[in-house]
């Protein structure tokens, strides 16, 4: 590629409304513009890399046994209601054809592949089966933002797995782990893998890929003791208790305070002797009291979760009061009607809990002794807390998540009558598997933890070139020559490379040099002319510099360490 005639539009200052560092440089560096929230064009840049992301992917995939196909976007609304996930999946983008019939725009893809291996999968000899494809997702994402992280159109590499039982599954799954290992490698990722919810998929577990970064929308929680890895939405932690004074029962007046933060310094007490009373209201189960104590944040999933799945939100001002006959801030379990959820860390000891009656709270209050609860794991781990299987302090990191696998087992087979003979004869579900990960976050995540104050440094095997090439001056023949010669020795060597034939000044091509992120630059200036020499310089830190001769500059990048391994 030749600057010169290339639609690269570079931007010196960071767009106002981008915030995720990946979103501003990957605006600056050209790679993408939006074209409506959370839908976004890829330019040539941008398009480059994420095609080296995605045939990263397919190596991984193909060597594992994978075959590609591709499944339409547009899908009868009839298969996911047969799955029964049309209702209650709020993302999902649903229309009508021009004759009336709903129809579906994929988020995913589960469904079509039930109905292919209904139709094509006889026997247990066809199986085990792995089917992937690269292709567009539709989600109709209520808050776009972070750029590519969070969008309302993508591309993700999907795969799904068909076998004939769960042990079948097992070696499935654990081939998919690996490859994905394999690809974030290559990638040049730091990751970790971590226990996940299994959300709307459903099915017998699920992991996520997760990359550390400050833009993530994820928390996940890390021991490293023992190695237990968990998205915050099911890790358990074992908070440290406090110390209970004695005393008994005894309501007390608590007046113009409601906040945990109030009753606190009004009672001289550790925020952890409180009990937070929080009503939520299910979509099936109706209101429900939450306790948690009062240095604890809620998770909702994990609410949703012990509540079977249902959705749910915090009830309002006017339904709090109706249901336990005060306001928000002097509620509490005594006397509650309905049922109660209490988080596990409450199971001993003596609390401050609202009263039910404004401006007062109720001192020694004990969990199953004055009143009765549903113990769960419902708060938001916080790092410190005991890890649940060595003790040792957990770590929290806020992540990208790049990918995810699930066993879905025979969820989706037995809804869309994927069956299969097996040696007996016996029609038997075919037990699946599905596996995601997407390219566009793979290299946000990538800009997220390797960029640095100048701009982008991209990871050899998915930057958009190996090789930036400037010519320092277009009016010295000399080095528009030698930049020519030295960009077809490069490409000749099986080396992408760029070059800056601009009528700009040198310092604008630099600085769009160091914004671009390619691992290696090449300066064909004035040293040509004095010394014979030019200048490569690699991008990332230390920056190291080599002035070589012409005749040596394929050679000498190709010695270099930032290249070694790209395939």
């Amino acid at each position: 590629m030749r600057l010169a005639k290339s639609l690269v539009p570079t931007l010196r200052e960071d767009p106002a409304d981008a915030e995720a560092l990946s979103h501003k440089l990957m605006l600056r560096a050209g790679l993408i513009r939006q074209l409506a929230a959370g839908i976004y064009v890829y330019l040539p840049i941008g398009h480059r890399v994420h095609e080296k992301v995605s045939n990263i992917i397919r190596e991984e995939m193909n060597a594992i046994g994978g075959q590609e196909i591709t499944m339409p976007v547009l899908q009868p609304a009839e298969l996911w209601q047969k799955s029964g996930r049309w209702d209650g999946i709020p993302e999902m983008f649903k229309l009508q054809d021009r004759y009336g019939r709903d129809m579906v725009l994929g988020m995913t893809h589960e469904e079509v592949i039930a109905w292919i291996a209904s139709r094509e999968i006889r026997s247990y000899r066809d199986l085990p089966q792995i089917w992937y494809q690269v292709q567009t997702k539709e989600r109709d994402e209520a808050r776009p933002r972070s750029g590519v992280l969070r969008t309302r159109e993508f591309v993700m590499k999907d795969s799904y797995t068909l076998d004939p039982d769960v042990a079948a599954l097992d070696r499935s799954y654990a081939a998919h782990e690996s490859a994905y290992r394999k690809i974030f490698e290559r990638c040049g990722l730091h990751f970790h893998v971590v226990e996940s919810d299994t959300g709307m998929m459903g099915g017998l577990g699920a992991h996520e890929f997760q990359a550390p970064c400050a833009a993530g929308e994820d928390e996940i929680a890390l021991c490293a003791g023992c190695g237990y890895a968990a998205n915050v939405e099911i890790a358990r932690g074992v908070p440290a208790a406090p110390v209970f004074p004695p005393g008994g029962r005894e309501e007390v007046a608590t007046p113009n305070v409601k906040t945990i933060a109030e009753v606190s310094a009004f009672l001289k007490i550790d925020p952890r002797l409180t009990i937070k009373s929080l009503l939520y209201v299910g979509k099936r189960t109706g209101p429900v009291l939450v306790l948690l104590r009062g240095d604890h944040v809620l998770h909702e999933r994990k609410l949703a979760r012990a509540l079977g799945g249902d959705e749910v939100r915090p009830a309002h001002a006017e339904e709090v009061r109706q249901h336990l006959g005060a306001p928000a801030g002097s509620v509490g379990p005594l006397g509650a009607r309905g049922p109660i959820l209490a988080d596990e860390a409450l199971r001993d000891g003596d609390y401050v809990v609202g009263a039910n009656r404004e401006g007062y709270h109720v001192r020694g209050v004990s969990p199953g002794r004055d009143f009765e609860a549903r113990f769960v794991d419902l708060h938001t781990v916080a790092a410190g807390e005991a890890c649940p299987q060595c003790g040792k302090p957990l770590a929290v990191e806020r992540v990208i998540e790049v990918g995810n696998i699930f066993k879905l087992g025979t969820k989706y087979s037995e809804a869309l009558g994927a069956l299969y003979l097996d040696e007996s004869g016996k029609e038997q579900p075919i037990v699946m598997g599905s596996y995601g990960i997407g390219p566009a976050r793979i290299a946000a995540a990538a800009i997220e933890q390797n960029a640095d104050a100048d701009g982008i440094v991209w990871p050899a095997s998915i930057a958009p070139f190996h090789v930036h090439i400037v010519v320092v001056s277009l009016r010295d023949a000399g080095q528009v020559a030698a930049a020519e010669e030295i960009y077809t020795a490069c490409r000749a060597a099986g080396l992408d490379a760029v070059l800056d034939n601009r009528d700009e000044r040198p310092g604008v091509k630099f600085k769009d040099a160091d914004l671009l992120g390619v691992p290696v630059r090449v300066t064909v200036g004035n040293a040509l002319a004095k010394e014979g020499v030019v200048e490569i310089k690699e991008r990332r830190a230390p920056r190291a510099e080599h002035r070589v001769p012409k005749a040596q500059v394929v050679t000498t990048i190709q010695s270099l360490e930032v290249l070694r391994g790209v395939r």
